[in-house]
C-alpha cells in the first residue's frame, strides 16, 4: 500500500512538472498493477498555463476500490431500508383495505373505484408538473435547501392544484358521466379532486424531505397518514355503511392531515419566490410530465379499458388481484425512492456508470428471489382462512389469481427501468425519458385494446408486461449514446435462466417442494460462483455489522 501511494505522488508530480513546461501529460496516473485501471488525462486549459483541466477516461472499473464502491453502496441499502420500512409498513397498511373491500363492496363497486382512483393516479402526475423531481436535481446546492427554489415550486404547484381541483369540483356532474358513474357518484369526483390537490401540496416538501436525507421524518409522516385512512375506512365503510363515499372520504380527511403535518417543513423552507430558479426548475421538470403521464398510462389505463370492455365487475377483480403483486411493488417502490437521490448526488462522478450496472445486478438478483416466492405462495396464502375462516381475498375475485405472477413479472421490468433511466436523468435527457415511457403506453394501449376481448384480464396483465419490458429496452438503447453502463450481461443472463429453472416446475409441485425450489435459488447463485470473492466479504461485513 505504502509503495502505491509513493507510486501515485510520483506520478502526480511528473504530471505537474510536465504542465508547467507547457506539455501535456497522457499516461496512466493511477495503475492497479492490470488493465483494470482509470486513465487519466491533464492538458493546457484555453483561460491560461496556470489552469489545468483533467478528463478522466474510464476504460474498465478499478476493482482495487471494488470494497469501497460496495461500502458506498451500504449508505443506498440503509437508506432503502428506512425508505423501505415506511414503504412496506405503509403499503401493508393500504393492502389490508384490499381484502376488507373485498369483502364489503360488490366488485362493480370495487371496479368503479379502481377506475376513479385510476383517473386520480394520472392527474396526480400532470398536478405535480414535474417539481418534485426537478427540485432534488436543481433546487438543492451543496445538498443544502435552496429556499427560493422551495418556495417557486410549492407556490406554483400548490396554487395550480387548488385552481384546478376547483374546477373539477364545479364540473363533477358531467365529469360522472364522462368516465361511466352514474350522477349521483358525483360527490367521489369532488372528493377525489380535493385529493388531488392535498397530494400535489405534499410534493415539494416530501421531496426536501428525501433530498435533505430526512428518511425518519419522511416515513413517519407517510405512515401516520396511511394508518389514518386505514383507521377512517374502516369506520366510514364498515361501521358507517358510507360504501364508496366512506372509501374516498377517508382518504381526503387522510391526506389533509398529512399536509398539516408537513406545514414545518413548508414554513422552515418557504423563502421568496425566484421567476428565474422556477423558469429552471419548469424546464427540467416539465418533459417529466409528459415521461409521468407515459408511465402512469402503463400503470393504470389497463382498469378504464377493461371496465369499458368487460365491465365494472372485471375491472374490480383484475384491480384486486393486481394488488397481490405487493411486494414486488414494495421492493421497486422502497428501492426507487432510495435511489433517485443517492445517483443524482453522483451524477458528475467518473464511475457513476459502474455503480449502476453493479445496482442493476444486485437488484435483478434480489427480485428475482423475491418473484419467486410470490408465484409460489400467493394463491395459497389467498385462499387459506385466516381470520375467522374467512379467506384473505373474497372468493368472488379468485378468478382473477391467474394475472399475479405476470403482474409481478411486470413490476420486475418497470423497477430494471428505473435504474437503467439513470443515464438519462444524469445527462438531464428528459426528453428521452419522455420518448421511454410514452413508448411504454403505446405498447400497453395497443394491447390491451387488442388482447382484453379475447383474453380478458390475463390479456391486461401481458399488456402491461410488455410494456415494462419496452420502457426497459428503450431506455437502455437511449442511454447507450448518453452514458454508456457495463452491464452485467453475463450475470443477468445466469440470473434469468436460473430463475426460469426453477420456476417452471413449481405449477406442479406442492408447497414442500415449493419451498425447496425457493431455497435453491440463493444457494445455487452462492455455489455457482456468481458472487466474486470482494462481494461475498462485503456481505459477510454487511450482515456482522463491521466494515470490510
Amino acid at each position: 500500500m505504502a509503495r502505491r501511494a509513493s507510486a501515485h505522488r510520483m506520478a502526480y508530480s511528473a504530471m505537474c512538472a510536465a504542465l508547467r513546461k507547457g506539455k501535456s501529460y497522457d499516461r496512466p496516473l493511477f495503475r492497479s498493477g492490470t488493465a483494470d485501471s482509470a486513465k487519466m488525462t491533464a492538458h493546457h486549459a484555453t483561460t491560461g498555463p496556470q489552469r489545468f483541466s483533467f478528463r478522466f477516461t474510464p476504460r474498465y472499473y478499478d476493482f482495487d476500490s471494488m470494497g469501497a464502491m460496495l461500502r458506498e453502496l451500504r449508505g443506498l441499502a440503509r437508506e432503502t431500508a428506512v425508505y423501505g420500512l415506511s414503504t412496506v409498513l405503509g403499503r401493508m397498511l393500504s393492502f389490508l383495505l384490499t381484502p376488507l373491500y373485498s369483502h364489503l363492496l360488490e366488485p362493480s363497486d370495487n371496479g368503479a373505484m379502481q377506475a376513479l382512483y385510476a383517473y386520480i393516479a394520472f392527474l396526480t402526475v400532470i398536478y405535480g408538473l414535474g417539481l418534485d423531481t426537478a427540485y432534488l436535481r436543481l433546487g438543492r446546492r451543496d445538498g443544502k435547501a435552496d429556499e427560493s427554489a422551495f418556495a417557486s415550486a410549492y407556490l406554483t404547484v400548490a396554487g395550480a392544484a387548488i385552481a384546478a381541483s376547483a374546477l373539477m369540483s364545479l364540473a363533477a356532474a358531467p365529469l360522472a358521466r364522462a368516465v361511466g358513474l352514474p350522477t349521483e357518484m358525483a360527490i367521489l369526483i369532488r372528493y377525489g379532486a380535493w385529493i388531488l390537490a392535498a397530494d400535489a401540496a405534499m410534493l415539494i416538501p416530501y421531496a426536501e424531505l428525501r433530498g435533505s436525507h430526512r428518511a425518519g421524518a419522511y416515513a413517519g409522516i407517510k405512515l401516520i397518514g396511511i394508518t389514518m385512512n386505514l383507521v377512517l375506512a374502516y369506520v366510514f365503510v364498515r361501521v358507517m355503511h358510507l360504501g364508496l363515499r366512506g372509501v374516498f372520504l377517508a382518504n381526503l380527511v387522510a391526506s389533509l392531515s398529512s399536509l398539516a403535518m408537513l406545514s414545518p417543513v413548508i414554513l422552515a423552507r418557504l423563502g421568496r419566490p425566484d421567476r428565474a430558479r422556477l423558469k429552471e426548475m419548469l424546464s427540467f421538470g416539465v418533459p417529466l410530465v409528459v415521461a409521468g403521464m407515459g408511465s402512469m398510462v402503463v400503470q393504470v389505463a389497463d382498469r378504464p379499458i377493461l371496465a369499458k370492455a368487460a365491465g365494472l365487475a372485471a375491472a374490480g377483480i383484475y384491480g384486486t388481484c393486481y394488488k397481490l403483486g405487493i411486494g414486488m411493488m414494495l421492493l421497486v417502490g422502497m428501492f426507487d425512492q432510495a435511489w433517485k437521490p443517492f445517483i443524482l448526488e453522483r451524477a458528475d462522478r467518473p464511475d457513476a456508470g459502474a455503480l449502476i450496472a453493479r445496482v442493476l445486478t444486485y437488484f435483478a438478483a434480489l427480485s428475482s428471489g423475491a418473484l419467486l416466492a410470490i408465484v409460489f405462495f400467493i394463491g395459497p396464502l389467498v385462499q387459506a382462512p385466516l381470520f375467522g375462516g374467512q379467506p384473505l381475498i373474497h372468493p368472488s375475485f379468485w378468478s382473477g389469481l391467474s394475472v399475479v405472477p405476470i403482474v409481478t413479472l411486470a413490476y420486475l421490468f418497470n423497477g430494471l427501468y428505473f435504474i437503467m433511466l439513470a443515464p438519462l436523468m444524469l445527462d438531464k435527457r428528459t426528453g428521452a425519458v419522455s420518448a421511454a415511457t410514452w413508448a411504454g403506453a403505446a405498447v400497453n394501449i395497443l394491447l390491451n385494446w387488442l388482447l382484453i376481448p379475447r383474453l380478458g384480464m390475463m390479456g391486461a396483465a401481458w399488456a402491461t408486461l410488455a410494456a415494462y419490458a419496452a420502457m426497459a429496452a428503450v431506455v437502455w438503447t437511449l442511454g447507450r449514446a448518453s452514458r454508456p453502463v457495463p452491464y452485467e450481461w453475463r450475470r443477468l443472463a445466469i440470473l434469468a435462466g436460473w430463475t426460469a429453472a426453477l420456476w417452471w416446475p413449481a405449477s406442479s409441485v406442492g408447497l414442500p417442494a415449493r419451498g425447496v425450489l425457493l431455497v435453491a435459488y440463493p444457494a445455487g447463485l452462492l455455489l455457482s460462483g456468481f458472487l466474486g470473492a470482494d462481494e461475498l466479504s462485503e456481505l459477510r461485513a454487511m450482515f456482522s455489522g463491521r466494515r470490510a
